[in-house]
């Protein structure tokens, strides 16, 4: 669990699982499993087994006593939908997130099916609450059936994150989603983004109103590149009920 992070949409990370396996090639180069596995065989550390998946129970109150509201990325460490993860484990991380509803959680998958029917599961057509923000990891044009299970599942604000973005997108099915996330790959082998496939999400998100975050043209390091698209940088963030500003939990517009 981290107080503070250098990722520019989120305040906090919490990370009751961690560990994960590839499912596309966004995965490739995972910095999740690059940090974690240079601590693999580290007795004592929290990453003494590297990248295998690992449940945490004991971190699964630590947002609960964060007392100030913030965004928290949920298992930036992981997928909390992965299959190995237990429904029973899931239940508990989204238990935690109900009680600790003065923060904003974001819950990131690649594993959209199988959040599309554990949500339905849960809260049937009410929806999940509106503190809990449901994304999808979606790399290229040939992931969005991911974006299509994501309209599927019942929650107020769903968003994308774009990143690392790999190839054209195509035509995005943008109705419904509340916020799109674009980025490029970072670290030793960072793959590059073309300036054309960052304008061609960006312009359908400009032409849909749906609002847009240009995290980094990535590189050897997340800021080799800088953040500016087309010499702007683009900070929108989606809109949010009235009771639960983005000043209350750290966010800002654009």
């Amino acid at each position: 669990m981290a107080n503070n992070t250098a990722i520019e949409w989120t305040n906090s990370t919490w990370n009751p699982v961690t560990g994960c396996t590839k499912i596309s090639m966004g995965c490739d180069n995972c910095y999740a499993e690059r940090f974690s596995e240079r601590f693999r065989g580290v007795v004592g550390h929290s990453f003494e087994m590297g990248f295998d998946l690992t449940l945490r129970p004991e971190r699964l109150e630590g947002p609960l006593r964060w007392r100030q509201p913030r965004m928290i990325f949920v298992n930036s460490m992981s997928d909390l939908f992965h299959k190995k993860v237990p429904v029973s484990f899931v239940d508990r991380v989204f238990d935690t997130m109900e009680t600790g509803n003065w923060h904003t959680f974001q819950v990131l998958t690649k594993r959209s099916s199988r959040m599309r029917n554990y949500i339905r599961n849960r809260y049937g057509k009410n929806g999940a609450p509106s503190h809990v923000w449901l994304g999808v990891s979606v790399e290229d044009g040939t992931k969005l059936s991911r974006v299509r299970h994501l309209a599927e599942t019942p929650v107020p604000i769903r968003f994308l994150s774009v990143e690392p973005l790999l190839g054209p997108i195509g035509k995005l099915p943008l109705k419904n989603i509340g916020w799109v996330i674009v980025g490029g790959e970072s670290g030793p082998r960072a793959r590059p983004m073309d300036l054309r496939w960052a304008r061609e999400v960006r312009d359908q998100c400009l032409a849909a109103k749906v609002p847009f975050f240009f995290k980094q043209w990535g590189g050897l390091r997340p800021k080799s590149g800088g953040r500016t698209l087309d010499r702007k940088e683009w900070n929108q963030w989606p809109r949010m009920p009235a009771q639960r500003s983005r000043s209350a939990v750290g966010g800002g517009s654009n």
